[in-house]
């Protein structure tokens, strides 16, 4: 492996499994708010601020786990694993960092999906309608159906 290549490929790493290890930390400590790039980002998990926040705190472990990987494996890169040992040690850290993040994304996808989905509240038309049968959700559920005689 020639030594620029493997400069690179050890810095990629690094920095993705310190990115890493940084958002598994948000994650667990429950610091990481709902945004458009970072966390589990689901439509379980994007339902609710409780949800979301328990999606990232299950995936923590394995994005942990995940970055240690990717800073290991990018570390032994940079110290001098060269040749067939050093594409072998690129390979099998890339495909742990991108499996262990996987696993995460779905054990967050699977505890947001046990998260009680919020109440909508009201109706739009709070129950109010002036005889629109055809809306039905302006029917209150306890008053019954009007009869045409």
């Amino acid at each position: 492996m020639p030594l620029p290549v493997r400069l690179v490929l050890g810095v990629l790493l690094v920095v993705l499994g310190a990115a890493l290890l940084t958002y598994a930390l948000l994650g667990m400590r429950r610091k990481l708010r709902r945004n458009r790039w970072f966390g589990v980002r689901t439509a379980a998990s994007l339902r609710s601020d409780a949800a979301f926040a328990v999606a990232n705190q299950v995936a923590a472990a394995p994005l942990g786990a995940a970055g240690v990987v990717g800073v290991l494996g990018g570390g032994a890169l940079l110290a001098g694993a060269t040749g067939v040992l050093g594409w072998t040690l690129f390979a099998v850290s890339a495909v742990a960092v991108f499996v262990l993040t996987g696993v995460g994304g779905v054990a967050g996808d699977r505890a947001a999906g046990a998260v009680p989905a919020p109440d909508p509240g009201p109706s739009a038309c709070a129950g109010t309608c002036a005889g629109c049968d055809l809306v039905a959700g302006c029917r209150t559920a306890a008053a019954p159906a009007r009869s045409e005689s």
